[in-house]
């Protein structure tokens, strides 16, 4: 449990006290780091999926804001007693769903100097530190993933047109679709905006498809095109070919591709290249998107999962998501600014002087480049690659754990840290018409099944996707506690569920099938 300071009288109220006193500060401050290092001392011993039901903390708290103050011990009793409760255990070591936030030291005591120094940055004036150090920093990281020059400003800071800018979780998506949108509407009048044409895979998130409706596409022109096994649920560039032959031959405008470097339900890899080539025959703008897996694209080993980017139009990767870096940090480098700036820049006269050149997109910019420095600088490339290819490693020692298991069975060739798994036809049903539909719907609920039941236990937590009409279970190596002892227990637990499931189920959907 996080263990609490004791409330002195001093503290019982600060409400004649400066918000910001330099001396209360400190002593509330290192209150903080103690209880959010006794939290991760002790993370992995809390349930890992919430345990409470919708509205609970309503229940709890009252109903209106105190009218005088409280002490800051009593607000961190509250928080152990009924805001821990309620979370999601994100950074336990023990969680395995979605793509984990990894976090660190360096990340998090650069999120405290981004937040102390409280830095406003709409311009380059108004914080020239900031904007220096977040182009700095992108270039970096830009190096360390071997992207092409005309991605990266020179060594002097000055561009050739690119650059790489830091931005929300999902921002990328949208920002880079909106300056395609513009560029194509110069050319070919604004009142065309209902021709143009989105494609992707349909395993790319659906963020693209949000951004898409945001940057005002007719929704009926967004293509998800079919996947299959095949390519295992990569994007074939002939389907895309087809796609945009057919959408020009009914008067539509190819605008836009988002490529996916790592999907998130099966971790499928879309051919760059190919795609690009496809791509820039009809003038189409190519984003790519490796939001989870560019990160390990810094390891040589893994660089030629992003070969033939040199001829996309921009590249995003969240940094938050498996570089360390606390939520939120999302990287996106372009190789016309210009397109980007003009699209989304107003730049009215109050903050105009000679710094403004700077091509800022938006207003009150956090300082987010100081988490970035700061992990880059304190663990540096080498260990930053050792730390993705432990990862790597743990979801290869998971992947050969189901290997000896008969039960089970690979869906999807691993990728990256990501291994996708499922109980298998025959576990369920022995020898009976493994071949039929009828089975295959059983197995997907049986392995739904299976995954809420282990969920539900709070001990580990995975997540689920349906690919190719097959319900499989998703388990993910990224939380920067992870050990492989914890991997070697989750499949303990996915074990003894199993046996669980299995045992109830023995002769009773055979009795179906044969009745």
């Amino acid at each position: 449990m996080v263990s609490l300071p004791t409330e002195s009288h001093e503290s019982m109220s600060i409400s004649s006290q400066n918000p910001i006193a330099p001396d209360e500060f400190r002593r509330q401050g290192h209150m903080m780091i103690d209880f959010l290092a006794d939290y991760y001392k002790n993370v992995g011993s809390y349930p890992v999926r919430i345990q409470v039901e919708p509205g609970y903390l309503r229940e709890r708290l009252p109903e209106t804001a105190p009218n005088n103050s409280e002490s800051i011990e009593t607000i961190l009793q509250d928080v152990t007693n009924d805001i821990i409760p309620g979370l999601t255990q994100w950074q336990s070591p023990n969680n395995f769903a979605d793509f984990p936030s990894s976090g660190s030291i360096a990340g998090f005591l650069g999120e405290m100097l981004s937040t102390g120094f409280n830095a406003v940055g709409f311009n380059s004036m108004s914080s020239p530190a900031a904007t220096e150090l977040e182009s700095i920093v992108v270039n970096w990281l830009g190096q360390m993933l071997a992207l092409p020059k005309s991605f990266l400003l020179s060594t002097d800071g000055s561009s050739g047109g690119g650059g790489g800018v830091l931005q929300g979780t999902t921002e990328a998506i949208l920002c880079t679709l909106t300056a395609a949108r513009d560029k194509m509407l110069n050319k070919i009048g604004r009142e065309s905006i209902e021709k143009l044409v989105v494609y992707a895979s349909d395993q790319a998130h659906c963020a693209l498809e949000k951004a898409a409706q945001i940057a005002g596409i007719n929704p009926k022109n967004f293509r998800a095109i079919a996947t299959s096994k095949a390519t295992n649920f990569g994007l074939s560039p002939g389907s895309l070919q087809s796609a945009i032959l057919a959408d020009i031959e009914s008067g539509l405008v190819p605008l836009f591709l988002c490529a996916t470097v790592g999907t998130t339900s099966s971790m499928a890899v879309d051919p760059i290249g190919p795609l690009c080539e496809v791509a820039k025959t009809y003038g189409i703008w190519v984003h790519v998107d490796a939001a989870y897996a560019g990160s390990a694209c810094i390891c040589p080993e893994f660089r030629h999962f992003i070969d033939g980017v040199e001829e996309a139009d921009s590249f995003s990767l969240n940094a938050h998501k498996w570089f360390f870096t606390t939520l939120d940090c999302c990287c996106l480098w372009v190789k016309d600014s210009n397109s980007l700036v003009k699209a989304l820049s107003t730049i009215p006269e109050y903050p105009k002087n000679k710094a403004t050149e700077s091509k800022q997109t938006t207003l009150s910019r956090r300082f987010q480049s100081m988490k970035l420095w700061l992990v880059l600088r304190s663990y540096g490339i080498a260990n930053l690659r050792t730390f993705l290819r432990s990862h790597i490693k743990m979801a290869r020692h998971f992947q050969g754990l189901i290997g000896m298991d008969t039960r089970f069975e690979i869906v999807v060739p691993r990728a990256f840290a990501m291994v996708c798994f499922r109980l298998k036809p025959s576990a369920i049903f022995k020898q009976q018409r493994l071949e039929s539909d009828y089975m295959e719907t059983q197995t997907n609920e049986i392995n739904a099944k299976l995954l809420e039941s282990v969920n539900a236990s709070g001990r580990i937590y995975m997540t689920h996707a349906v690919v190719g009409g097959v319900y499989m279970i998703r388990f993910t190596v990224a939380t920067t506690l992870t050990e492989e002892r914890h991997v070697t227990e989750a499949w303990k637990v996915v074990q003894e569920h199993t046996d669980t499931i299995l045992g109830a189920l023995d002769g009773t959907i055979l009795h179906e099938v044969v009745g």
